[in-house]
C-alpha cells in the first residue's frame, strides 16, 4: 500500500475539502503545497480556508512572515521534515496544494543545496522585462519552468539558483532526486467552464470578504509593496489598487485574467508531469466525498 497521498489541481478545484475528507478517514494529516500559504497574515489573497479543516491537522501553513522570499529548497527541507513528524507519530501522511513546482520537485525526492544571493547577477539583470527573463529561464537545464514565475523577481531568482549550479557543479551533483516509490498522486479533473466560473465567483467573494483591507494592512505593517507584488495575482493588483496606481474595475479585471491565465498554466504543468513520466490519477473534482475518498483508498491499496 502507498504510505502518501499527493491531492492537487488547479485553483478553484476544490483541493483543500477533498484533502480534508481523505484525512477525516485515513487518519491523516495535510502538508500544503502551496507557494504562498506559507506566509503569515496573507489569508483571503492565498485562499487558505482555515476553516475547512476543522480539526485536521496541517503543515507548511503560516510559517514565514509576510515579505519573506521562501524557497524551494527551504520547501524540501521542510516537507521532508513534516512527513517524517507525520509517520513518526503513526499518521498518514497527504500532501494538498497547486504548486507544480512544489509536487514534482517532492515527487522527484530532490534534496537541494541552500544558493546564496548573487547581488551582481541581479544587478545585471535588473532591467530585463520579465519575458526576457522567462526566455532566459527555459533555456537553462532547470527544475523550474516558465510557468512558475509571474513576476520579475521570482524569474531573476530561478536564474540564480540555476547560474549557482552551472558554476558549483559539485553542488548539482549532491542534489540528484531519489524518487518516491510510495506515492499516490490523484488530480481534481475540473471542466474549463466550471473552473472559470468557480474562480469569478470565489474572487468576486474574497473581494466582498475584505481582500483589499488584508492587502492595506500588510502594507501599514512596513511591508514594502515590491515585496507584496513579488508575491503576484491577487497581491501585484491589490497592492497596485490599494496604493492608488489602478482603479478598482481595471484591478478586477486584470486580477480575474490572471487567475485565469495561471490556472491554465497550472494545467500545462501538471500534462507536463504526465509526459515525464508522472502518473496523475484524474477524479472529477465534484464527486461526493464518500465516493472520492473509496477511490483513493482503492488507488492506494493497489499502488504495491
Amino acid at each position: 500500500m502507498a504510505r502518501i497521498l499527493f491531492i492537487t489541481g488547479p485553483t478553484a478545484s476544490g483541493k483543500t475539502a477533498k484533502a480534508v475528507a481523505a484525512a477525516s478517514r485515513l487518519d491523516g494529516e495535510i502538508i500544503s503545497a502551496d507557494s504562498r500559504q506559507i506566509y503569515r497574515g496573507m489569508d483571503l489573497g492565498t485562499g487558505k480556508d482555515l476553516d475547512e479543516y476543522g480539526d485536521i491537522t496541517y503543515h507548511l501553513i503560516d510559517i514565514a512572515p509576510a515579505g519573506y522570499k521562501y524557497n524551494l529548497f527551504e520547501y524540501l527541507r521542510d516537507f521532508d521534515a513534516a512527513r517524517d513528524d507525520i509517520e513518526r507519530r503513526g499518521k498518514f501522511p497527504i500532501v494538498c496544494g497547486g504548486t507544480g513546482l512544489y509536487i514534482e520537485s517532492a515527487l522527484k525526492g530532490i534534496h537541494l543545496p541552500e544558493v546564496p544571493a548573487d547581488p551582481e547577477l541581479r544587478a545585471s539583470l535588473a532591467g530585463k522585462s520579465l519575458d526576457e527573463l522567462t526566455a532566459m529561464l527555459a533555456s537553462m537545464k532547470s527544475l523550474h519552468n516558465t510557468t512558475d514565475v509571474d513576476t520579475a523577481k521570482r524569474a531573476i531568482r530561478a536564474i540564480e539558483i540555476e547560474t549557482y549550479y552551472r558554476e558549483h557543479p559539485q553542488a548539482a551533483s549532491e542534489a540528484k532526486p531519489s524518487p518516491l516509490t510510495d506515492a499516490v498522486t490523484v488530480g481534481l479533473d475540473i471542466p474549463r467552464d466550471d473552473r472559470r466560473r468557480r474562480i469569478s465567483a470565489r474572487l468576486k467573494a474574497r473581494l466582498d470578504a475584505g481582500m483589499a483591507d488584508e492587502v492595506k494592512a500588510l502594507l501599514d505593517s512596513g511591508i514594502a509593496a515590491d515585496d507584496l507584488i513579488y508575491y503576484g495575482l491577487e497581491y501585484k493588483y491589490l497592492t497596485l489598487y490599494v496604493t492608488g496606481r489602478m482603479s478598482r474595475d481595471e484591478m478586477f479585471t486584470s486580477l480575474e485574467t490572471a487567475i485565469h491565465q495561471f490556472a491554465k498554466r497550472q494545467m500545462t504543468w501538471f500534462r507536463g508531469m504526465e509526459r515525464r513520466g508522472f502518473s496523475i490519477r484524474w477524479l472529477p473534482w465534484d464527486m461526493d466525498d464518500d465516493s472520492f475518498v473509496d477511490e483513493i483508498k482503492k488507488l492506494l491499496a493497489s499502488d504495491e
